[in-house]
């Protein structure tokens, strides 16, 4: 997954007060907490993507944000001032909704233009506002027309130049690119992030897809069951998962079960089902202990033959790291084929994915090939929850 990182993500400072403090939120229906005690600092300028399957409670938060639900309890503060007591009008907020909710019998122009009309801006100033968010989404060719004439991504443009007209200090969007195709979707996810640096407002999205999490947002916040598991950088949320929800949810990943048999400041050996992992880091740990060992397929190689000692990465990993099986699927995806490898004396199934550099691939793997998988110490990450 590329991630295109916006340039302000160390902005503000590490000292800086935090532009958006959600503290300590709770949002309970009846008995059921759908935000479960969530603690979140946001910098001005960051792009901070709350990612979650449906119904892990990141909706019900981005409605909390924007005044549409009120929590059972906490605070949300906003350039300091507590803002839950707030109406949604009278938040410096603007939401852009997954549907985009224009009008469709307004103009691009007019659509852009309501909320500062229904604000009493005065004309001059609104025309100059309104012409410049056309500037800004690169629609002013098409200002005349109506929504039902503009592609899905033209459409969604118009939508954020009318949520951004207002200057909000929070920008809010829902499923932003859920209702564009798979292309489309990759190509605005570009321009959109582009817009956002443009203007500097700061951005609280919220999204299923990890890809637009990835590719969009300067940190994330990965949600399950109402609660915030993990916040990071996209990388550190990929390569560095802590816990194995975290990681299944991020891309895809082989976890294996096993038990800690040795326990150094330098390295950690775990024995498995499958195989003997040496791990070329310590970890928080005790002798003993039930641990996941959580390799990526990328991470992972797969050929024919035993591999040499020499193309270990250490000495201290021959014997380790390795496992044997038979390839019972694959799946070739132009750039990259997907191994389904059964390995032996193990109901375990690995996934491996090779990158296809070369036009013609010299491995030649195929259904029913047996073939060695193996993995360096350094790529493995040891998961205790």
């Amino acid at each position: 997954m590329a991630t295109v990182s916006n340039p302000k993500a160390s902005l503000g400072g590490q000292g800086a007060a935090p532009f958006l403090q959600i503290k300590q939120i709770v949002k309970k229906f009846d008995d059921v907490f759908a935000v479960d005690d969530v603690s979140v600092d946001i910098q001005q300028g960051e792009i901070f993507a709350l990612l979650g399957s449906s119904g892990c409670g990141k909706s019900t938060l981005l409605r909390m944000l924007a005044g549409f639900e009120l929590p059972t309890s906490g605070q949300i503060l906003l350039a300091g001032q507590n803002i839950v007591g707030l109406a949604p009008y009278e938040r410096p907020i603007n939401m852009m909704f997954q549907s985009y909710a224009l009008f469709p019998h307004f103009s691009v122009w007019d659509n852009i233009a309501f909320g500062l009309r229904r604000d009493g801006m005065p004309k001059a100033e609104m025309e100059a506002r309104v012409e410049q968010m056309l500037e800004l989404v690169q629609l002013k060719q098409y200002a005349k027309r109506k929504p039902h004439q503009l592609s899905g991504g033209q459409q969604q443009r118009v939508a954020l130049a009318r949520s951004l007209a207002k200057r909000p200090k929070l920008l809010l969007l829902d499923e932003p690119l859920g209702a564009l195709d798979a292309k489309l979707r990759e190509r605005t996810q570009l321009e959109l992030v582009d817009i956002i640096e443009k203007v500097g407002v700061t951005c609280v999205m919220v999204t299923h897809d990890q890809e637009e999490a990835m590719t969009m947002a300067t940190r994330i916040g990965v949600m399950s069951e109402g609660k915030i598991l993990q916040i990071g950088r996209p990388s550190d949320i990929y390569e560095t998962p802590n816990c194995r929800f975290v990681a299944d949810f991020i891309g895809s990943v082989n976890l294996f079960k096993g038990a800690v048999d040795v326990d150094m400041a330098d390295h950690v050996e775990i024995t498995s089902p499958e195989c003997r992992h040496y791990v070329s880091h310590g970890i928080t740990g005790t002798s003993g202990m039930t641990v996941h060992v959580a390799v990526r397929p990328e991470k992972m190689s797969i050929q024919k033959e035993l591999p040499r000692d020499d193309e270990r990465e250490s000495a201290e990993e021959v014997g380790f790291n390795i496992a044997q099986g038979v390839i019972k699927d694959l799946a070739y995806l132009g750039r990259l084929t997907t191994y389904h490898v059964k390995l032996d004396d193990s109901a375990a199934v690995v996934k491996v994915t090779h990158t296809n550099a070369a036009r013609h691939d010299a491995t030649h793997l195929t259904w029913g090939d047996r073939v060695y998988v193996w993995w360096c110490g350094s790529d493995v990450v040891v998961l205790t929850r």
